[in-house]
Protein backbone atom coordinates (compact mmCIF):
# COMPACT_ATOMS: atom_id res chain seq x y z
CA UNK A 1 0.00 0.00 0.00
CA UNK A 2 1.12 3.31 -0.95
CA UNK A 3 1.58 6.19 1.78
CA UNK A 4 -0.84 8.42 1.71
CA UNK A 5 1.64 10.58 1.55
CA UNK A 6 3.41 9.20 -1.51
CA UNK A 7 3.80 11.17 -5.34
CA UNK A 8 0.91 12.34 -6.66
CA UNK A 9 0.80 15.81 -6.88
CA UNK A 10 -2.05 18.10 -7.42
CA UNK A 11 -1.37 17.93 -11.56
CA UNK A 12 -2.05 14.16 -11.23
CA UNK A 13 -4.97 14.31 -8.62
CA UNK A 14 -6.77 16.51 -11.43
CA UNK A 15 -6.50 14.18 -14.02
CA UNK A 16 -7.83 11.58 -12.04
CA UNK A 17 -10.86 13.65 -10.83
CA UNK A 18 -11.50 13.95 -14.63
CA UNK A 19 -12.21 10.61 -15.06
CA UNK A 20 -15.00 10.36 -12.14
CA UNK A 21 -18.18 9.30 -13.59
CA UNK A 22 -20.64 12.67 -14.46
CA UNK A 23 -23.32 12.60 -11.73
CA UNK A 24 -27.00 14.24 -12.01
CA UNK A 25 -27.27 18.11 -11.29
CA UNK A 26 -29.01 17.99 -7.58
CA UNK A 27 -26.75 19.75 -5.53
CA UNK A 28 -26.78 19.12 -1.43
CA UNK A 29 -24.89 21.07 1.20
CA UNK A 30 -24.25 19.35 4.27
CA UNK A 31 -22.75 20.33 7.68
CA UNK A 32 -20.13 18.53 8.88
CA UNK A 33 -19.44 18.20 12.52
CA UNK A 34 -16.23 20.12 12.11
CA UNK A 35 -19.02 22.83 10.83
CA UNK A 36 -17.82 22.67 7.66
CA UNK A 37 -20.21 23.52 4.67
CA UNK A 38 -19.46 20.80 2.24
CA UNK A 39 -20.99 20.89 -1.51
CA UNK A 40 -22.12 17.36 -2.96
CA UNK A 41 -23.31 17.23 -6.61
CA UNK A 42 -25.86 14.59 -5.28
CA UNK A 43 -27.15 12.20 -3.19
CA UNK A 44 -23.78 10.07 -2.53
CA UNK A 45 -23.80 6.55 -4.43
CA UNK A 46 -20.14 5.40 -3.58
CA UNK A 47 -18.82 6.47 0.02
CA UNK A 48 -15.76 5.67 1.50
CA UNK A 49 -15.19 5.60 5.34
CA UNK A 50 -12.71 6.41 6.80
CA UNK A 51 -13.79 5.46 10.01
CA UNK A 52 -15.73 1.76 9.37
CA UNK A 53 -17.74 1.74 12.18
CA UNK A 54 -19.76 4.84 11.04
CA UNK A 55 -21.64 2.37 8.99
CA UNK A 56 -23.74 1.24 11.80
CA UNK A 57 -24.83 4.93 12.30
CA UNK A 58 -25.88 4.65 8.46
CA UNK A 59 -27.71 1.55 9.03
CA UNK A 60 -30.32 3.31 11.44
CA UNK A 61 -31.39 5.20 8.64
CA UNK A 62 -30.24 3.91 5.63
CA UNK A 63 -31.94 0.02 4.81
CA UNK A 64 -28.67 -1.04 3.01
CA UNK A 65 -25.72 0.91 3.98
CA UNK A 66 -23.02 -1.50 2.57
CA UNK A 67 -24.50 -1.18 -0.86
CA UNK A 68 -23.80 2.24 -1.02
CA UNK A 69 -20.61 2.17 0.85
CA UNK A 70 -17.61 1.03 -1.88
CA UNK A 71 -14.28 1.28 0.95
CA UNK A 72 -13.28 1.56 4.33
CA UNK A 73 -10.53 1.66 6.74
CA UNK A 74 -10.47 0.74 10.61
CA UNK A 75 -12.82 -1.82 10.16
CA UNK A 76 -11.09 -3.63 13.13
CA UNK A 77 -13.04 -0.69 15.16
CA UNK A 78 -16.39 -1.99 14.43
CA UNK A 79 -15.70 -4.55 17.04
CA UNK A 80 -17.63 -6.95 16.07
CA UNK A 81 -17.19 -10.01 13.85
CA UNK A 82 -20.70 -10.77 12.80
CA UNK A 83 -21.82 -7.15 12.13
CA UNK A 84 -18.68 -6.79 9.91
CA UNK A 85 -19.80 -9.91 7.92
CA UNK A 86 -23.54 -8.72 7.87
CA UNK A 87 -22.54 -5.58 6.14
CA UNK A 88 -19.38 -7.67 4.15
CA UNK A 89 -21.68 -10.58 2.83
CA UNK A 90 -21.98 -9.36 -0.66
CA UNK A 91 -17.96 -8.49 -0.35
CA UNK A 92 -18.70 -5.08 -1.94
CA UNK A 93 -16.61 -3.23 0.60
CA UNK A 94 -13.02 -2.54 -0.43
CA UNK A 95 -10.20 -1.82 2.83
CA UNK A 96 -8.57 1.41 1.77
CA UNK A 97 -6.68 0.97 5.21
CA UNK A 98 -6.13 0.07 9.10
CA UNK A 99 -6.37 1.72 12.44
CA UNK A 100 -3.99 4.36 11.61
CA UNK A 101 -3.64 7.50 9.13
CA UNK A 102 -0.28 6.07 7.93
CA UNK A 103 -2.42 2.74 6.19
CA UNK A 104 -4.29 5.15 3.81
CA UNK A 105 -3.61 6.00 0.59
CA UNK A 106 -4.67 8.88 -1.73
CA UNK A 107 -4.52 6.78 -4.61
CA UNK A 108 -6.30 3.97 -3.30
CA UNK A 109 -8.91 6.04 -2.52
CA UNK A 110 -9.63 7.98 -5.68
CA UNK A 111 -9.17 4.32 -7.51
CA UNK A 112 -12.67 3.57 -6.16
CA UNK A 113 -14.23 6.56 -7.73
CA UNK A 114 -15.51 8.09 -4.39
CA UNK A 115 -18.10 10.36 -4.82
CA UNK A 116 -18.06 11.02 -0.38
CA UNK A 117 -14.96 10.13 1.67
CA UNK A 118 -16.32 10.30 4.99
CA UNK A 119 -13.24 11.29 8.05
CA UNK A 120 -12.13 11.95 11.47
CA UNK A 121 -9.72 13.73 13.44
CA UNK A 122 -8.50 10.58 14.19
CA UNK A 123 -7.60 9.03 10.73
CA UNK A 124 -7.16 13.24 9.45
CA UNK A 125 -5.17 14.34 12.62
CA UNK A 126 -5.21 18.40 10.43
CA UNK A 127 -8.55 18.44 10.24
CA UNK A 128 -9.69 20.54 6.50
CA UNK A 129 -5.68 21.56 6.55
CA UNK A 130 -4.58 17.79 6.62
CA UNK A 131 -2.98 16.90 2.92
CA UNK A 132 -5.02 13.90 2.67
CA UNK A 133 -8.33 15.79 2.47
CA UNK A 134 -6.51 18.48 0.55
CA UNK A 135 -6.09 16.29 -2.02
CA UNK A 136 -9.29 14.61 -2.15
CA UNK A 137 -10.89 17.80 -2.62
CA UNK A 138 -8.61 19.02 -5.46
CA UNK A 139 -9.49 16.12 -7.14
CA UNK A 140 -13.10 16.90 -6.97
CA UNK A 141 -13.21 14.70 -4.54
CA UNK A 142 -15.48 16.06 -1.27
CA UNK A 143 -14.30 15.03 2.34
CA UNK A 144 -17.37 15.21 5.76
CA UNK A 145 -15.91 14.53 9.02
CA UNK A 146 -18.31 12.49 11.15
CA UNK A 147 -16.18 12.76 14.44
CA UNK A 148 -13.57 15.37 16.22
CA UNK A 149 -12.92 13.33 19.42
CA UNK A 150 -9.28 13.53 20.17
CA UNK A 151 -6.97 12.53 23.10
CA UNK A 152 -4.09 14.42 21.55
CA UNK A 153 -5.74 18.31 21.59
CA UNK A 154 -8.90 19.93 23.09
CA UNK A 155 -11.90 20.21 20.83
CA UNK A 156 -13.56 23.38 19.90
CA UNK A 157 -16.41 24.23 22.50
CA UNK A 158 -18.97 21.96 22.61
CA UNK A 159 -22.39 24.19 24.27
CA UNK A 160 -24.37 20.56 24.17
CA UNK A 161 -21.45 18.36 24.74
CA UNK A 162 -21.80 14.37 24.16
CA UNK A 163 -25.66 14.69 23.61
CA UNK A 164 -25.27 17.76 21.03
CA UNK A 165 -23.05 15.73 19.14
CA UNK A 166 -25.20 12.80 18.82
CA UNK A 167 -28.05 14.89 17.98
CA UNK A 168 -25.49 17.07 15.32
CA UNK A 169 -23.87 13.86 13.77
CA UNK A 170 -27.58 12.34 13.55
CA UNK A 171 -28.65 14.95 11.47
CA UNK A 172 -25.57 15.03 9.69
CA UNK A 173 -25.90 11.53 8.35
CA UNK A 174 -30.02 12.21 7.67
CA UNK A 175 -28.72 15.62 5.34
CA UNK A 176 -25.69 12.75 3.22
CA UNK A 177 -28.46 9.89 3.39
CA UNK A 178 -31.52 11.78 2.28
CA UNK A 179 -33.04 10.57 5.41
CA UNK A 180 -33.83 13.97 7.65
CA UNK A 181 -37.37 12.40 8.99
CA UNK A 182 -35.85 9.08 9.95
CA UNK A 183 -32.71 10.76 11.71
CA UNK A 184 -35.34 13.34 13.49
CA UNK A 185 -37.14 10.03 14.61
CA UNK A 186 -34.05 8.52 16.45
CA UNK A 187 -33.10 11.76 18.33
CA UNK A 188 -36.67 11.94 19.85
CA UNK A 189 -36.17 8.26 20.34
CA UNK A 190 -33.32 8.86 21.96
CA UNK A 191 -33.70 12.28 24.03
CA UNK A 192 -37.07 10.11 25.37
CA UNK A 193 -34.84 7.81 26.90
CA UNK A 194 -32.46 9.95 28.08
CA UNK A 195 -35.07 11.96 29.58
CA UNK A 196 -36.23 9.31 31.78
CA UNK A 197 -32.76 8.72 33.05
CA UNK A 198 -32.10 12.08 34.12
CA UNK A 199 -35.37 11.89 35.85
CA UNK A 200 -34.24 9.07 38.09
CA UNK A 201 -30.79 10.18 38.90
CA UNK A 202 -31.68 13.41 39.71
CA UNK A 203 -30.36 14.58 43.10
CA UNK A 204 -28.51 11.25 43.37
CA UNK A 205 -25.04 11.33 44.73
CA UNK A 206 -22.62 10.85 41.96
CA UNK A 207 -20.81 7.39 42.30
CA UNK A 208 -17.17 7.01 41.57
CA UNK A 209 -16.68 4.22 38.88
CA UNK A 210 -13.50 2.75 36.88
CA UNK A 211 -14.84 2.65 33.80
CA UNK A 212 -12.04 0.84 31.27
CA UNK A 213 -11.74 2.07 28.16
CA UNK A 214 -9.51 -1.09 27.13
CA UNK A 215 -9.87 -3.55 28.95
CA UNK A 216 -7.13 -6.54 28.39
CA UNK A 217 -5.61 -9.50 30.52
CA UNK A 218 -2.42 -8.56 30.27
CA UNK A 219 -2.59 -4.57 31.05
CA UNK A 220 -4.18 -2.43 33.38
CA UNK A 221 -5.39 0.22 33.58
CA UNK A 222 -6.78 2.90 30.47
CA UNK A 223 -9.45 5.10 32.18
CA UNK A 224 -11.96 6.73 30.32
CA UNK A 225 -11.40 10.41 30.31
CA UNK A 226 -13.58 13.48 30.67
CA UNK A 227 -14.72 13.44 27.26
CA UNK A 228 -17.21 11.17 25.96
CA UNK A 229 -16.95 8.14 28.13
CA UNK A 230 -17.06 10.35 30.98
CA UNK A 231 -19.45 12.85 29.77
CA UNK A 232 -21.94 9.56 29.37
CA UNK A 233 -21.11 8.47 32.67
CA UNK A 234 -21.64 11.61 34.32
CA UNK A 235 -25.53 11.96 32.50
CA UNK A 236 -25.87 8.05 34.40
CA UNK A 237 -25.06 9.46 37.83
CA UNK A 238 -21.75 8.50 37.73
CA UNK A 239 -18.01 10.50 37.61
CA UNK A 240 -14.31 9.17 36.72
CA UNK A 241 -11.65 8.58 39.16
CA UNK A 242 -10.39 11.96 40.41
CA UNK A 243 -6.82 11.14 38.61
CA UNK A 244 -8.05 11.50 35.26
CA UNK A 245 -7.78 14.54 33.76
CA UNK A 246 -7.20 13.33 30.05
CA UNK A 247 -10.54 14.29 27.23
CA UNK A 248 -10.19 10.84 25.76
CA UNK A 249 -8.43 8.14 27.87
CA UNK A 250 -5.42 7.56 30.84
CA UNK A 251 -3.25 5.45 31.56
CA UNK A 252 -3.16 4.88 35.17
CA UNK A 253 -0.80 3.16 37.94
CA UNK A 254 -2.13 -0.22 39.39
CA UNK A 255 -1.24 1.35 42.88
CA UNK A 256 -3.58 4.22 42.22
CA UNK A 257 -6.49 2.35 41.08
CA UNK A 258 -6.07 0.49 44.70
CA UNK A 259 -5.14 3.35 46.70
CA UNK A 260 -7.99 5.21 45.14
CA UNK A 261 -10.55 2.31 44.84
CA UNK A 262 -13.79 2.96 42.95
CA UNK A 263 -17.63 2.33 43.72
CA UNK A 264 -17.95 0.62 40.49
CA UNK A 265 -16.15 -0.77 37.53
CA UNK A 266 -17.15 -1.14 34.00
CA UNK A 267 -15.41 -3.06 31.69
CA UNK A 268 -15.55 -2.79 27.89
CA UNK A 269 -14.81 -5.79 25.56
CA UNK A 270 -15.57 -6.52 21.40
CA UNK A 271 -15.01 -9.08 18.86
CA UNK A 272 -11.73 -7.75 18.35
CA UNK A 273 -8.55 -9.74 20.11
CA UNK A 274 -10.78 -11.96 22.08
CA UNK A 275 -8.10 -13.95 23.47
CA UNK A 276 -7.42 -10.78 25.24
CA UNK A 277 -10.60 -9.13 25.75
CA UNK A 278 -13.74 -9.80 27.12
CA UNK A 279 -15.91 -11.29 24.79
CA UNK A 280 -19.01 -8.82 24.90
CA UNK A 281 -21.31 -7.88 21.99
CA UNK A 282 -22.96 -9.05 18.95
CA UNK A 283 -22.49 -12.96 18.84
CA UNK A 284 -21.36 -13.29 22.17
CA UNK A 285 -23.84 -15.17 25.02
CA UNK A 286 -23.85 -13.38 28.51
CA UNK A 287 -22.15 -16.45 29.79
CA UNK A 288 -18.99 -15.38 27.67
CA UNK A 289 -19.42 -12.23 28.89
CA UNK A 290 -19.30 -13.20 32.63
CA UNK A 291 -15.68 -15.52 31.79
CA UNK A 292 -14.61 -12.91 30.73
CA UNK A 293 -15.16 -10.04 33.39
CA UNK A 294 -13.78 -13.10 36.13
CA UNK A 295 -10.56 -13.23 34.12
CA UNK A 296 -10.08 -9.36 34.58
CA UNK A 297 -11.10 -8.84 37.70
CA UNK A 298 -8.53 -12.41 38.60
CA UNK A 299 -5.26 -9.21 37.38
CA UNK A 300 -3.09 -8.20 39.84
CA UNK A 301 -4.84 -6.00 42.26
CA UNK A 302 -7.75 -6.60 41.57
CA UNK A 303 -9.16 -8.73 44.02
CA UNK A 304 -8.39 -6.49 46.96
CA UNK A 305 -10.72 -3.57 45.07
CA UNK A 306 -14.17 -3.17 47.05
CA UNK A 307 -16.05 -3.05 43.66
CA UNK A 308 -15.00 -6.81 43.20
CA UNK A 309 -15.61 -8.40 46.56
CA UNK A 310 -19.03 -6.79 45.94
CA UNK A 311 -19.80 -8.00 42.92
CA UNK A 312 -19.92 -4.31 41.30
CA UNK A 313 -18.48 -5.48 38.09
CA UNK A 314 -20.13 -4.92 34.76
CA UNK A 315 -18.76 -5.03 30.88
CA UNK A 316 -20.27 -3.38 27.73
CA UNK A 317 -19.34 -3.81 24.17
CA UNK A 318 -17.24 -0.94 22.83
CA UNK A 319 -19.93 -0.16 20.33
CA UNK A 320 -21.90 1.53 23.36
CA UNK A 321 -19.53 4.12 23.84
CA UNK A 322 -18.22 3.84 20.18
CA UNK A 323 -21.74 4.40 17.69
CA UNK A 324 -23.08 7.61 19.33
CA UNK A 325 -26.38 6.46 18.60
CA UNK A 326 -25.77 3.62 20.76
CA UNK A 327 -24.84 5.58 23.39
CA UNK A 328 -28.31 5.97 25.15
CA UNK A 329 -27.98 2.11 26.17
CA UNK A 330 -24.77 2.72 27.78
CA UNK A 331 -26.33 5.85 29.75
CA UNK A 332 -29.35 3.47 30.65
CA UNK A 333 -26.98 0.47 31.89
CA UNK A 334 -24.50 2.84 33.81
CA UNK A 335 -27.35 4.24 35.44
CA UNK A 336 -29.10 0.44 36.48
CA UNK A 337 -25.43 -0.45 37.36
CA UNK A 338 -24.74 3.04 39.55
CA UNK A 339 -28.50 3.31 40.90
CA UNK A 340 -30.15 0.40 41.28
CA UNK A 341 -33.11 1.29 43.37
CA UNK A 342 -33.70 5.03 42.06
CA UNK A 343 -33.21 3.18 38.61
CA UNK A 344 -34.87 -0.08 38.61
CA UNK A 345 -37.49 1.02 35.85
CA UNK A 346 -35.42 2.13 33.39
CA UNK A 347 -35.05 -1.26 30.79
CA UNK A 348 -31.82 -0.99 28.64
CA UNK A 349 -33.31 -4.53 27.17
CA UNK A 350 -36.27 -2.83 25.98
CA UNK A 351 -34.71 0.09 24.48
CA UNK A 352 -32.73 -2.31 21.86
CA UNK A 353 -35.49 -4.43 21.00
CA UNK A 354 -37.08 -0.48 20.14
CA UNK A 355 -33.99 0.25 17.84
CA UNK A 356 -34.32 -3.47 16.45
CA UNK A 357 -38.04 -3.07 15.60
CA UNK A 358 -38.07 0.53 14.28
CA UNK A 359 -35.05 1.16 12.77
CA UNK A 360 -32.58 -1.66 11.69
CA UNK A 361 -33.20 -4.24 8.81
CA UNK A 362 -31.21 -6.11 10.38
CA UNK A 363 -31.18 -6.22 14.38
CA UNK A 364 -28.16 -6.03 16.44
CA UNK A 365 -28.48 -9.54 18.65
CA UNK A 366 -27.78 -9.02 22.51
CA UNK A 367 -26.83 -9.32 25.01
CA UNK A 368 -24.36 -6.28 24.11
CA UNK A 369 -23.46 -6.34 28.27
CA UNK A 370 -22.41 -8.51 30.69
CA UNK A 371 -22.40 -8.41 35.01
CA UNK A 372 -20.01 -10.32 37.02
CA UNK A 373 -23.31 -12.05 39.02
CA UNK A 374 -26.04 -12.06 36.64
Amino acid sequence: MLSRRGFCGIVVAGGLAAALPARSASPLAVTDMAGRTVQLKDTPKRIILLEARDIVTMSLLHPDPASIVVGWAAADRIDSDLLRGQFEQHGRIAVVGKQTPDTVSFEGLVSLSPDLVVANLYMAPQGGKDILVERLEAAGIPVIFSDLSSNASPDPARAEGVVGDFREATRMWGEVLGAGDKAAEYIAFFEARLKRVKSCVAGAAPVTTYLEVQSTLDDCCWAAGTRVWGELLELAGGRTLPGVTAPWYQKLQLEYLVSTPPDVYIASGGGWSVGGRPQIGPGFSAAQGREGLKRLTERTGFGGLPCVRDGRVHGIWTGLIAVPAFNILFVELAAKWLHPQQCEAIDPTDTLAGINERFLRIPVPGPLWASLQD
